[in-house]
């Protein structure tokens, strides 16, 4: 089986001190995996380390079977790892235009500049706001923000979508209505998902799988049972 992400005896690191013992760890294609911890377990780290913007101590790190970090060299640059990012503020830029901060990364992708409009369109139907294109960033509500900064990761046309607790800043009704969306959207788009949260009760509602990091090592994944009802309160982490 080609896994979606696959660790090989991987150690995270973070300023140079190593922050995690060698782990193995297999994400099949699809799935939505849960990431649990308690603050600095090295939750985003890992993230980061997956996405190619820091390195892991040692060990190999493969996407979709492909070796993309060996411990000491970065043999696959970020931008070519098929990743989107969503991070906790999303992390927009205040000075420019929704369509603009779309079209920024379809350029990046090499899309043609005739294609761009359309494509931005599109992104933003996904994310269910249509006609935003000419809204500043600036002006958004904090949904919004969150949902454009997800059309701007899947701008990316990822296959892997990594989600750094992107709905600490919402209210239930907005969490829910962001969760429900990615879900849908993993299932059209066929996206794996890793989803760090301090508070997994709505989010396992939705997930299939869970790992948990502390004091530097990491669970083996459990399966999560679809007959729990989700809460809304934290789980012990």
């Amino acid at each position: 089986m080609k896994f979606a992400l696959e660790t090989k005896a991987m150690a995270l690191q973070a300023g140079g001190k190593a922050i995690s013992d060698p782990f193995d760890l297999q994400v099949e294609c699809g799935q939505h995996v849960l990431v649990l911890g308690p603050s600095g377990s090295g939750k985003s780290t890992l993230l980061r380390t997956i996405a190619g913007l820091q390195t892991p101590r040692a060990g190999i790190l493969e996407l979709f079977g492909v070796p993309v970090d060996d411990g000491s060299n970065r043999l696959v640059p970020p931008h070519k790892r098929e990743i989107g990012f969503l991070f906790q503020e999303g992390a927009l830029w205040p000075q420019w235009n929704v369509a603009k901060t779309l079209a920024f990364v379809l350029k990046q992708r090499g899309m043609a500049k005739g294609a761009i409009g359309a494509e931005v369109t599109r992104l933003l139907e996904w994310v269910e706001l249509p006609g935003f294109e000419k809204r500043s960033t600036s002006t958004l509500s904090g949904g919004e923000a969150q949902r454009v900064a997800l059309a701007r990761a899947l701008a990316c046309k990822p296959r892997l979508l990594l989600l750094d607790e992107p709905l600490g800043p919402l209210d239930f009704e907005l969490r829910q209505g962001l969760l429900q969306r990615l879900h849908e959207l993993r299932k059209e788009l066929e996206l794996t998902l890793l989803h760090v949260t301090h508070d997994p009760g709505e989010a396992r509602a939705f997930a299939d799988v869970e790992i948990r990091l502390n004091h530097g090592r990491l669970r083996a994944p459990q399966t999560i049972r679809k007959s729990e009802q989700p809460t809304t309160e934290g789980q012990g982490n």
